[in-house]
C-alpha cells in the first residue's frame, strides 16, 4: 500500500526532512522505530545486498522490487533512488509508474551517463542537458498523477563546475521537478551557496568520508535546504559491526557476547511479531 505522501506539505512548511538510508526491511524498520520522519533508500545499499558496488550494475526492476519490500514494511515515508532513469523519456515513465506502484513519496533522477556511479567517487560523466530535461518532464508528468515527488539530481559539479550545476538544478525545477539535489558540493562555502542560487528546495547528500563536508542538520536547514539524506549511516554501521562480533567470535572461539537486550523475542518483535501473533488466533474459535 502506498504511503500517503505528506512531504510535499512539510518541505512547503519550511521543516527539514531527514532519512536515514535504508536498503532492507530490517533496517527500513529500525529508521521508523528510531523515531525518524523518512527513510531514504539508498541504491548504494541495494547494490551491496547484491553483492555489487554503486556502479550502475542494479536494473530498475531490482531497485523497485527493494523499494517494495521496504514501504511494505513501515508507515513512514520513503525516498528512494533511482539512478539516471534507467534510460530516456520512455524508460523514465516506466520507472516512476513502478516506484509508484511500489509506494515511494519521492525518487531522485539524476544526470550522470549510463552505467552511473557513486556520487562521492571520481570520473563522473554528465549527460547534455538537453537530454536530462526531457527525462525531468517526463518524471513530474507521472510524479503529478502518481503523487510522487520528483528530485533532479544533476552531477555537474564534479566535472563543469558549481555554476554549471545550479544552472542545471535550476533548469530541471523549471522542467516540472519538486526539488533539487546538487551532488557532492565540495566546501561549506559551496554546501551553503545552493540554497541561495537554487530557485526552488534543495536536498543534501551527508556522506560520510565523502566529498561533502559533514554538516549538522539544524545547520542544513538555516542554511534553506529542506531534505537531508544520509546514504550510508546504517550500511557503515552495519559492516562496522559485523566485522567487529565476527572478529570477537573467532577470538572467543564462541559465540560473541551480544546485547542482552536482543533476546530472540526482542528481534523477532521489532520485526511485527506482535501482529502475527495476534492473528495466530484471531480467525478460530476459542477453545
Amino acid at each position: 500500500m502506498k504511503n500517503e505522501n505528506h512531504l510535499k506539505k512539510r518541505i512547503a512548511a519550511g521543516e527539514m526532512i531527514v532519512a536515514p538510508g535504508v536498503y532492507d526491511c530490517v533496517t527500513a524498520r529500525l529508521v521508523e522505530q528510531a523515531g525518524y520522519d523518512a527513510a531514504y533508500m539508498t541504491g548504494a545499499g541495494t547494490a551491496a545486498t547484491l553483492g555489487f558496488p554503486d556502479y550502475g550494475l542494479v536494473v530498475m526492476t531490482e531497485m523497485a522490487d527493494n523499494a517494495a519490500r521496504i514501504c511494505t514494511s513501515v508507515s513512514i515515508p520513503v525516498i528512494a533512488d533511482a539512478d539516471t532513469g534507467f534510460g530516456n523519456e520512455l524508460n523514465v515513465t516506466r520507472t516512476v509508474r513502478e516506484y509508484a506502484r511500489a509506494g515511494v513519496s519521492a525518487i531522485h533522477i539524476e544526470d550522470q551517463e549510463f552505467p552511473k556511479k557513486c556520487g562521492h567517487l571520481d570520473d563522473k560523466r554528465v549527460i547534455p542537458l538537453d537530454e536530462f530535461l526531457p527525462k525531468i518532464r517526463a518524471a513530474a508528468a507521472v510524479g503529478a498523477s502518481e503523487d510522487v515527488l520528483i528530485i533532479a539530481r544533476t552531477d555537474a559539479r564534479a566535472t563543469l563546475g558549481l555554476d554549471e550545476a545550479v544552472r542545471r538544478a535550476n533548469a530541471a525545477l523549471d522542467a516540472g521537478a519538486d526539488v533539487a539535489f546538487v551532488e557532492a558540493p565540495v566546501s561549506m562555502e559551496e554546501v551553503a551557496a545552493i540554497p541561495r542560487l537554487v530557485r526552488g528546495p534543495c536536498l543534501l547528500n551527508i556522506v560520510w568520508k565523502g566529498k561533502t563536508p559533514d554538516v549538522a542538520f539544524e545547520d542544513a536547514r538555516t542554511m534553506g535546504y529542506r531534505m537531508a539524506i544520509l546514504p550510508g549511516l546504517l550500511l557503515a554501521g552495519v559492516m562496522e559491526a559485523c566485522e567487529a562480533v565476527l572478529e570477537e567470535t573467532a577470538r572467543r572461539g564462541r559465540h560473541a557476547a551480544l546485547s542482552p537486550n536482543l533476546s530472540v523475542n526482542e528481534i523477532f518483535r521489532r520485526m511485527g511479531a506482535e501482529e502475527w501473533d495476534h492473528l495466530r488466533g484471531a480467525f478460530r474459535p476459542a477453545p
